[in-house]
């Protein structure tokens, strides 16, 4: 039986029930995990079945049993960043990226490594580097890819040149195979021996057999380049290919994009790590020149050349994290950028190689062209806008986006200048235009025309262009699949490509390994139309609910909803906010490894749900509620994803639909009206700091409120900071507004007095503006929008715009989170010229020292001081001017803590149901940073909830708001 042709039922409960009862691992088969689930990086959506999470691979053993038995076909599973669409099926999902992430053995001496399917490239080379070894392959996804998806894509990058495809770095696979047995496929005698079980001696021999009989059609058709990643690997079944070292079975399962077998294990072959590299970007004045420089760059032996066109380098302007980059590597107004790469173990060879460059490109008419990069600061800049290249790309705001669907033609580097010509040429034809990067070196190219695949005219479009093209690929004897695979976009084009006799020779190697079509159906072979769009993303009856109305100012981006689908749409689901590295992004996500607790898992279930696939009136529904329950909203998604999706204020009109259909609960009403019950309760500190004091009360709040029992929550003050403190403001020179945040103002009064001094020190007369009427004092609406009250946020926020917007003075700020709502979510909340002048206005205090470099006279404190970056502080590019302004202090070594959010985020941390997640936050990197601390040296946090966290669970360790370390250096004051 062909499970292609069998209905299958989604969620169905009985396969769930099997699973949870015969697996270890987590069952997922719910409507909303089957929706984040539903999609990749390419244009197509289709639900799954259900997922499985395994634990152990005996997980993975029995799930293929249990559907083998219930005819429901499987299909593995890493990132999901493909861009064909081969990590979304009518399947049993298998997510390997939780568990399966071991690195099994290392022999550096032989240059193996073993390891499970579910690492990711950036966390194996991180593990070889201490043996001087590293995994050459490196897609621009190395900090998230897998290597699974890795071999199941066949995967390339811009080394590839040297080091050639994964194919070509796969010593061996120990695979599951879809009858259930387990086979090693790798270099294999050509008598295989007695221990080989019956099934897979004969499943070998038949491959060889098929090898021999078709070796002059594979000679034939198969195209002469090395990036040819199209169809399954036949090459390596050939008696040529077995003579000349190249017969490894494991090649064949390389980029069979898991239709074949269930990767447990892969051999990898080792690299010396090469230690010492210098760029050169190379400047042309048109496309063209840079397409016919190619050829001539890659003789000067280069580790790689990479394209990054005129549209790239324009949009990646646009995004502020790119930009100061992106001006450092253009000389002038260039059309087209080369960067070339030398590799070595000597600095020396490899700047002659830059001079060498240099006079090349003289030779070839552009003089003065090449834009030296020696630094490594500047590199690894240079780098994250080349991994980058996608999603700038795919930055661009509206319907029409860069689409992929001849992502990676290949062609010989004599023929590339025509050959892109030629392709520009249809794009014109069409009405569109392609953008372009990447590998120029081995004359594959990232080629994405701009289309909108909401528009049925469109979709006819992208079908003319595909078959255009790849009529042209095969008219330069070319490659039409040079990285990315087949999936649903090109598999259906692999008989144009290969002819009917390989095509039908590829279908026999299917059906040798998976006769029931157990295995990810549908790719390689007997595909579906690449332009049916009942599997797209954007398909029929695709439609924004006409009945969300949001509550932010949206119109940055087009469409309904008042833009707000738009900005959702904006993540393309490439999953950079899975990367590990202790930037922000995503904190949460790091701490669970979920799906649903990604900015991608999120940003997909507010799809879903805004376009009613999740139900009626979803966005106030319990699945997206628990989809948001554990974002910290740190905004670094709003900074670090290279589209911008800003999931913190996305969660705002979350939570403001649940709360105007089920209203507030009691706790989060208590958290966001606290600027208002403040003031009454600093007037009676002992009594609203009770339910740390007194006995049993800390339980009874964790019962009533769901505030946990075993967290101290900030204590009030009495001597809390007065508005009285300070002069109203004047409009003189010098004169500065001082905006107490509500956090330090009532818990911790100190900051705001050191900030006084400090201000007054560096000769600014520090004011601060009273609210009308003398009511109660100015609030940024900061509790307020966590809560999703943003009616009441609004109010604040007028109150607060009419009483600063008076005056032209700087209003500077201590508490990141605060400060940055007036540059922010005023301007959501209050769209105007006045709230973008206040904006403008608003500065931290260390981002006001930095900037104008005031005279402070100032002492030594300590040796050292240890400073853990706010979120806010990071998502904004605030932190540099934290660090700036402590480094003024004379003797003191400034250390930033490499870490991600701390954890606590406002109330987050103090809720008993975050508990797990709080913690696992600040474990992975900054408490460990923090307890590593000498005596002697400072803890610096300029967030209230990073210094709350760190006295909870700092072993000890109290951490300072960088004021007050200012404020000691400059007055003398040692009360620490």
């Amino acid at each position: 039986m062909n499970m292609m042709n069998r209905p299958v039922a989604l969620g169905d409960p009985r396969l769930a029930r099997r699973l949870a009862r015969e697996t270890e691992g987590e069952v997922l088969f719910g409507a909303g995990d089957r929706g984040r689930y539903a999609t990749d990086a390419s244009i197509y959506q289709i639900e799954p079945v259900g997922v499985l999470v395994p634990r152990r691979l005996e997980d993975v053993e029995a799930a293929i049993a249990i559907c083998r038995e219930e005819g429901v076909p499987v299909l593995p599973r890493g990132a999901g960043t493909s861009q064909c669409g081969q990590t979304v099926n009518r399947a049993l999902v298998i997510d390997c990226t939780k568990h399966l992430r071991r690195v099994l053995s290392v022999d550096a001496e032989a240059g193996v490594a073993r390891v499970e399917p579910g690492i990711t490239l950036g966390a194996l080379n991180d593990a070889l580097k201490p043996h001087g070894r590293f995994f050459p392959v490196d897609p621009s996804t190395w900090a998230r890819c897998t290597i699974g998806g890795m071999a199941g894509n066949n995967s390339c990058g811009a080394k590839s040149i040297r080091y050639g495809l994964m194919a070509d770095n796969v010593l061996g696979i120990d695979a599951l195979l879809a009858d259930g047995s387990r086979f090693r496929f790798g270099d294999l005698p050509d008598i295989l021996g007695a221990d080989v079980p019956a099934g897979a001696a004969d499943l070998v021999q038949r491959l060889r057999a098929l090898g021999a009989r078709e070796a002059d059609e594979i000679a034939a058709r198969f195209p002469p380049q090395l990036r040819r990643v199209g169809g399954y690997n036949l090459d390596a079944l050939t008696p040529a290919a077995r003579a000349a070292g190249r017969g490894n079975l494991a090649r064949l399962l390389v980029g069979s994009e898991g239709g074949l077998a269930f990767s447990a294990a892969l051999d990898l072959k080792l690299w010396p790590i090469k230690p010492r590299k210098v760029l050169g970007i190379c400047q042309f004045p048109t496309f063209r020149a840079a397409m016919e420089a190619a050829r001539h760059l890659v003789a000067l032996d280069p580790e790689a050349v990479e394209l990054v066109d005129r549209t790239m380098i324009d949009l990646g302007r646009s995004i502020p994290i790119y930009r100061a980059t992106i001006d450092r590597m253009v000389r002038g107004e260039p059309d087209s950028l080369l960067i070339v790469e030398f590799h070595g173990h000597e600095e020396e060879p490899l700047l002659r190689g830059l001079d060498r460059l240099e006079e090349m490109m003289g030779d070839l008419g552009h003089r003065d062209a090449v834009v030296p990069a020696t630094d490594a600061g500047f590199q690894a800049a240079i780098a994250e806008v080349r991994e980058a290249g996608l999603n700038i790309m795919m930055s661009m705001k509206g319907d029409g986006k860069p689409v992929s669907f001849i992502e990676d033609c290949a062609v010989d580097l004599d023929h590339l200048a025509d050959f892109t010509e030629k392709l520009n040429e249809v794009f014109a034809k069409h009405g569109t235009k392609g953008t372009w990067y990447a590998h120029a070196s081995v004359g594959c190219l990232h080629v994405r025309p701009v289309l909108n695949m909401k528009d049925p005219a469109e979709v006819r479009t992208m079908r003319a262009i595909a078959e255009e093209c790849f009529a042209l690929v095969r008219e330069y004897k070319g490659s039409h699949s040079g990285e990315h695979g087949d999936g649903i976009v090109r598999s259906e084009f692999n008989e144009p490509m290969f002819g009917a006799r390989l095509t039908r020779a590829f279908e026999a190697v299917k059906d040798a390994f998976d006769p029931r079509g157990l295995l990810n159906p549908g790719r390689v072979v007997r595909a579906p139309r690449m332009d049916d769009r009942s599997l797209f993303r954007y398909g029929p009856g695709y439609a924004a609910d006409p009945k969300v109305a949001p509550a932010l100012d949206w119109s940055a981006w087009p469409g309904p909803q008042g833009g707000l689908l738009g900005a959702v749409e904006m993540c393309n689901n490439n999953g950079t906010c899975r990367k590990p590295n202790p930037d922000v992004m995503c904190p949460s996500y790091r701490a669970t490894r979920n799906e649903r607790d990604l900015t991608r898992g999120r940003a997909n279930t507010l799809r879903l749900a805004l376009t009613g696939q999740l139900g009626p009136e979803a966005l106030a529904s319990d699945e997206v509620a628990a989809a948001l329950s554990l974002c910290v909203s740190c905004k670094a998604c709003k900074r670090e994803c290279p589209t911008g999706v800003d999931m913190a204020k996305m969660k705002i009109e979350a939570m403001h639909a649940r709360a105007k259909a089920r209203g507030v609960s009691a706790k989060d009403r208590l958290v966001a009206e606290l600027p208002r019950w403040a003031p009454f309760a600093a007037r009676v500190p002992f009594l609203a700091n009770a339910r740390n004091t007194v006995p049993g009360l800390a339980t009874l709040a964790e019962r009533a409120l769901g505030f946990a029992a075993a967290r101290r929550l900030p204590r009030f003050r009495r001597d809390a900071f007065r508005d009285d403190e300070l002069p109203a403001p004047t409009g003189r020179g010098g004169e500065v507004i001082l905006y107490p945040d509500p956090f330090n103002r009532y818990f911790e009064p100190e900051n705001l007095r050191a900030a006084v001094r400090v201000l007054r020190a560096a000769g600014y007369e520090p004011a601060l503006a009273r609210p009308p009427q003398g009511r109660r004092p100015l609030d940024s609406g900061r509790t307020y929008l966590a809560a999703g009250m943003v009616d009441e946020a609004r109010a604040e926020a007028r109150r607060t715009l009419h009483a600063l917007g008076r005056f032209g003075s700087p209003v500077v700020g201590i508490e990141p989170s605060d400060l940055f709502t007036l540059r922010d979510e005023f301007l959501s909340l209050l769209p105007g010229e006045e709230t973008r002048r206040l904006a403008a206005r608003a500065v931290l205090l260390s981002e006001l020292i930095a900037r104008e470099k005031p005279r402070l006279a100032l002492r030594p404190v300590a040796p050292a001081a240890h400073i853990h970056g706010h979120c806010h502080q990071k998502s904004f590019s605030a932190f540099p001017a934290a660090v700036a302004t402590l480094a003024l202090v004379p003797g003191l070594k400034v250390l930033p803590i490499a870490s991600s959010c701390c954890g606590m985020a406002g109330s987050f941390g103090y809720e008993a149901a975050n508990q797990e997640a709080s913690r696992a936050m600040a474990e992975l990197s900054l408490l460990p940073a923090v307890r590593a601390v000498p005596e002697g040296e400072l803890v610096v946090a300029d967030g209230t909830s990073c210094r709350h966290q760190i006295a909870d669970l700092g072993g000890g360790r109290e951490a300072l708001h960088s004021v007050r370390v200012l404020d000691m250096a400059s007055s003398g004051r040692d009360d620490v």
